[in-house]
């Protein structure tokens, strides 16, 4: 198993939200951390034109990777246009070829956000086609078989599309992350007035330390948390494979929700 792990996220700023805590955690392990956010950002603003947003938001999500020590890669399309369609899988498979992860994160199939399934669903299937060798790319890339364990992360929302909340399989301790995380998401200023303006989310920040409480809460073991459900390992991974477990687990930094397993098992 290759000690890389991969975030593919759909907008700039969502790894920080949901992932980040965690992709640091692995990092203190000794993993490689790749940062991807297929959109652009190009409709997160008020008052910038497209190419000044984009620049910005740009530069914002590479000096959050470069504050964590993250490898930045380029979006690849603009917002609202995450489509599942053989252009953006044909664009992002090379991206998960040349990278070879053990672990991707990405978004669920659950989220409140078109954009952030559509992303899910890319990755997935980026991971599940590395090594099919007639699946069109945009660019060359070498086909691969090692075995890839996807998670999926908790909508902004705490809920799906239908106001279900959206119970983890598995909790991960970021207390020790959760500085490093907030001067992340700190590096996206043009947000701050924009989430003020179109949702209403006038505490950007504290809105990122009351993700952490709430599922450390839900936890009932850690300060805080980001809380992960296990993508289904067939064709992906061995039955088995739980990197977050085996990689966090030991240090008693990670545990399985059991009552999230129960709801798994056939028997």
């Amino acid at each position: 198993m290759s000690k890389i792990i991969m975030a593919v996220a759909c907008h700039p700023d969502d790894i920080e939200f949901g992932m980040a805590g965690t992709l640091l955690r692995f990092q203190e392990k000794g993993w490689e951390v790749h940062y991807m956010n297929i959109a652009n950002g190009s409709l997160g603003t008020e008052k910038y034109d497209h190419d000044t947003i984009v620049r910005m938001r740009r530069e914002e999500a590479t000096n959050a990777c470069a504050l964590a020590g993250f490898h930045y890669h380029e979006s690849i399309c603009e917002d609202l246009e995450v489509f599942y369609s053989p252009e953006l899988f044909g664009k992002l498979l090379p991206e998960i070829r040349d990278v070879k992860p053990s672990v991707i994160l990405t978004h669920g199939p659950y989220d409140y956000m078109e954009d952030h399934v559509n992303a899910g669903r890319l990755a997935v299937s980026a991971a599940f086609c590395r090594g099919m060798g007639n699946a069109k790319t945009s660019r060359p890339s070498q086909k691969f078989d090692d075995p890839i364990t996807v998670y999926h992360s908790m909508p902004h929302s705490l809920s799906d599309g239908l106001r279900r909340p959206v119970i983890p399989g598995i909790f991960v301790n970021i207390g020790p992350a959760m500085e490093t995380k907030k001067k992340m998401l700190a590096c996206h200023k043009s947000q701050q007035s924009w989430l003020d303006v179109s949702q209403g989310n006038n505490q950007y920040i504290q809105d990122l330390i009351d993700r952490g409480v709430y599922f450390g809460k839900m936890s009932r073991r850690y300060e805080f948390s980001e809380g992960w459900i296990r993508h289904n390992p067939l064709g992906f991974c061995p039955p088995d494979s739980d990197p977050i477990m085996e990689v966090l687990g030991p240090s008693g930094d990670a545990f399985i929700n059991e009552e999230f397993e129960k709801t798994t098992r056939l028997d």
